[in-house]
């Protein structure tokens, strides 16, 4: 029945991947590819089964146990000779023992059960000895031997042998009670146990509950993750313009935009030519204007200064020799009355400027935008020409999720798992119906414990009744025929226990012997190889269960004994909460990695994506007007402008000499000349050209009118040089860089187009892939996790061990201490009931020397009996 239970599982399971396969689809959301799809986390059942023990207190007294069983049996376990065993069935061993083989495999099993033979033995010897001894000693009494006479001789020592054997009789007793003890919690603790073992087997009933209700939901579960996958390949289909378009574009950018950028700072360039050539006209006719009046008052002055020094008082032979130097070195100077920067005899730009005018005509800059906007429209482009693919691909992830919910239908997930379900609550109603039955066994086990408890503990009682009286009756001066009754009753108690410990003691060494036997080895070949997984190792063996299978959990569930499936394994697998699938190798039966074969939901994604031709010949960088406006750019003539001129007229300064300076030079010369008529018209001379530097060179200096001019004069000439410098060579070069991009578009982009469209395709694929993979995993690590069967062998192993053997040991343990310890007992109440009973006779001083005649005594008779004694 179980088997079949476990194999609907099984086929539960198996309707698991065939519905994972079905729901093997992409893996992104709507983020751009190789993002990473966030599927959740897979519902996981809660189990409740704490399978652990702790036995507390308890505890020491079994460790105690498990070192007196390391003395008794040191050995480590014998896996050889288990495995031996096993494989022969025991049969073999009875029926051809003469064997060597089988006289080898038993000597190497008494050599190993050598501890628990000769404790074993002891036993035996105990049950059968003490009887003995116990009747030949009552024999003996009744004749008055063996201490049956009611005769003691007086001692010297007496107090002192008495004290001593109170003392000796009291701690062995002691050591009996604590025996006792040591038995009586021992069957408690199974009693008390056994009952929480019943909330243990149903809380792993209830995790088994749990595990077959929760797999249907984590199934349901990877199946509804397929929308993840699915939505997010919509999007990304969505978004095919911005995704491969806008990968496309970034490509082919790397070169289309340098050179658009090329045209659009030449556009940048006309404009900026036609301010400067405006400026430099403008500036020009402001200059000039000035440098023309300067120019006609200095002719004026130099005119005048020219005919005053033609005077004859300059020229005439009677004139003084200083006056004639004077004038002749004032005449010589003349020539420095002259405007420096002549701005009239450089030419005008106005043709230049007609011409980058008529350039401009044609608006550049927008046909440069124009040639922006058509190639940042290939996102658009690329998803106007993917629309029949992204149709084709939505309508195959319809037919994928119809696909699903088919499967979903044709195996019977739910069905199976019912199934299991229903075996799982009559399995769980058989064990509660005999739970009356187990109560009622242990009850019997529990009375009969506590009998032979009692057994012990009744001698106790006479021990410790017998001591309590006998020392309570103690008198130090009556003789042993004049004792007190409560002393005589404490012998008599002595004696009593005496006769106990020879009717119990061989009971109970009994049972010690056979629950020792039973226990110690169950705790050295189950519970103690269990630990040490050396039991997993024994039922692992190849070719233990059938000579036929290497491994008998495939063999017997897959028959494929080879697969590498065993005992150990599995439950190593399902105590770290690993899958079912995965523990139980269920990829042998049901192989999901050939169920979720990406490709098998790939290829008509390749194959449609392989289809796809993306046109680009539409995208149009630079219109022939365009070309044409640089061009004609190129023909203005700015390059044909003298800039030297310019630049050389805009460094002089405004005249050759400074006015200021050579009208005071004037004046001092004149000074030196005499009085008269040519001295007033020099010096009026000098006044006229203080008055030019004031009115026309201050200005044309320091007014921002004519400073801007020059300024702007200067710049203007600067930047038009730098841009004319080579002009017709950069146009050429932008025009060969915007001609290159368009043909890489229009001809050459196709390795482009599949280079991206690869990658985009890869995206697609690889959403698909990562949505199988986390199906393979969750269903190899998450998906039916298999801890309750871990928790049942566990459980099993916790009852077993931990509650049966623990205290079965533990109680054999406590009952052979009492026993063993009930023989001293036996000798040390015999010889105390001498010091407590009272004697018939007695002897005095019995001690002394033979030769001591003068103090020797003769028997004295016993005192009369009174009937109230």
């Amino acid at each position: 029945m179980w088997k079949t239970g476990l194999l609907l599982l099984f086929w539960g399971l198996l309707t698991s991947s065939e519905l994972q396969q079905e729901a093997t689809k992409p893996e992104p959301r709507n983020q751009p590819p190789s993002g990473k799809l966030d599927f959740g986390y897979v519902p996981q059942g809660v189990y409740k089964t704490l399978a652990y023990y702790e036995p507390g207190v308890i505890g020491i007294l079994f460790h105690m146990v498990h070192a007196f069983l390391y003395v008794v049996q040191p050995n480590p376990f014998p896996e050889d000779l288990v495995v031996k065993v096993a494989k022969d069935k025991f049969g073999a061993i009875q029926s051809e023992y003469q064997k060597p083989e089988n006289i080898v495999l038993t000597l190497q099993a008494i050599y190993y059960e050598t501890g628990f033979m000769v404790c074993a033995v002891l036993g035996l010897l105990f049950m059968v000895l003490l009887p003995l001894v116990g009747l030949f000693f009552c024999l003996c009494r009744c004749c008055e031997n063996c201490g049956g006479e009611m005769h003691q001789r007086q001692r010297k020592n007496a107090e002192c042998q008495r004290g001593l054997l109170t003392t000796l009789l009291f701690a062995t007793s002691l050591i009996i009670t604590a025996g006792v003890l040591c038995a009586y919690a021992a069957n408690q603790n199974l009693s008390s146990q056994l009952k929480g073992m019943k909330s243990l087997v149903s809380s792993n009933l209830k995790d088994l509950q749990t595990f077959a209700n929760e797999t249907p939901t984590q199934i349901d579960y990877l199946i509804a993750q397929y929308a993840t996958a699915k939505y997010t390949v919509i999007s990304d289909l969505d978004n095919v313009g911005p995704l491969l378009g806008g990968n496309i574009h970034v490509e082919l950018g790397t070169e289309v935009c340098p050179a658009l950028d090329g045209v659009l700072r030449m556009a940048g360039a006309m404009r900026e030519t036609k301010e400067a050539l405006e400026n430099v006209s403008v500036s020009l006719e402001v200059l000039q204007e000035a440098t023309g009046k300067l120019h006609f008052n200095l002719s004026l002055v130099r005119s005048s200064l020219n005919r005053t020094l033609n005077d004859p008082g300059c020229s005439d032979e009677d004139s003084d020799a200083t006056t004639a130097q004077l004038c002749r070195s004032i005449h010589s100077s003349l020539a420095q009355l002259h405007v420096s920067a002549n701005f009239t005899r450089l030419p005008d730009v106005n043709n230049q400027l007609e011409s980058v005018n008529q350039v401009l005509k044609t608006d550049l800059s927008n046909i440069i935008q124009k040639g922006f906007s058509s190639f940042n429209g290939t996102p658009g482009m690329v998803s106007d020409q993917m629309r029949t693919v992204v149709e084709g691909a939505r309508g195959m992830l319809d037919v994928i999720s119809t696909n699903i919910s088919s499967f979903s239908k044709v195996f019977p997930l739910h069905s199976s798992l019912a199934n299991f379900t229903n075996f799982i609550s009559h399995t769980q109603s058989k064990i509660e119906d005999s739970y009356p039955e187990i109560d009622q066994i242990d009850f019997y086990r529990w009375i009969c414990c506590i009998g032979l408890c009692c057994m012990v503990v009744l001698i106790l009682a006479f021990n410790f009744l017998a001591i309590l009286c006998g020392t309570m009756g103690y008198d130090k001066h009556a003789s042993p025929t004049t004792r007190g009754c409560v002393s005589n009753t404490g012998g008599t108690l002595l004696m009593a226990g005496v006769g106990f410990s020879f009717l119990f003691s061989w009971i109970l060494m009994g049972v010690v012997t056979a629950t020792f036997l039973v226990g110690g080895n169950l705790e050295k070949l189950v519970c103690e190889p269990f630990h040490t997984k050396q039991l997993f190792k024994v039922l692992d063996t190849p070719h233990l269960v059938n000579p036929e299978w290497r491994n008998f959990i495939p063999g017997y569930m897959y028959n494929d004994s080879d697969l590498d499936l065993t005992v150990e394994s599995f439950y190593s697998n399902c105590k770290n909460n690993r899958s079912l699938y995965s523990a139980m190798r269920l990829d042998k039966v049901f192989n999901v990695t050939t169920l979720l074969n990406s490709s098998l939901y790939t290829k008509e994604v390749v194959k449609m994506f392989d289809s796809v031709k993306i046109d680009l010949r539409g995208i149009v960088l630079l219109e022939s007007e365009g070309k044409q406006s640089l061009i004609d750019f190129s023909e203005t003539g700015v390059a044909e402008i003298n800039y030297a001129a310019y630049l050389e007229e805009v460094n002089k300064g405004v005249t050759q000499v400074d006015l200021l300076s050579y009208a005071n030079e004037l004046e001092a010369q004149t000074d030196l000349m005499p009085k008269g008529p040519l001295q007033t018209s020099l010096k009026g001379h000098a006044n006229s050209l203080r008055q030019i530097h004031s009115q026309l060179v201050i200005p044309m200096e320091q007014a921002m009118k004519y400073v801007r001019a020059r300024s702007t004069l200067n710049q203007s000439i600067r930047l038009l040089e730098r841009t004319a410098s080579d002009l017709p060579n950069k146009i050429t070069d932008v025009l060969k860089s915007i001609e290159a991009a368009q043909y890489l578009i229009s001809q050459n982009a196709t390795h482009v187009v599949i280079q991206e469209t690869e990658k985009y395709k890869q995206t697609i694929v690889g959403y698909f892939r990562q949505y199988i993979e986390w199906v393979r995993t969750s269903l190899t690590m998450e998906v039916a996790a298999c801890k309750p069967f871990s928790n049942i062998v566990d459980t099993v192993e916790i009852v077993a061990c931990s509650f049966l053997v623990d205290s079965l040991n533990t109680f054999w343990f406590g009952l052979g201490c009492c026993a063993l310890f009930l023989l001293p007992s036996i000798i040390l109440s015999v010889k105390l009931a001498k010091f407590y009973r009272r004697m018939d006779t007695e002897d005095v001083y019995d001690d002394i020397p033979a030769y001591d005649t003068m103090t020797r005594f003769p028997r004295a008779s016993a005192p009369p009996r009174h009937i109230d004694w």
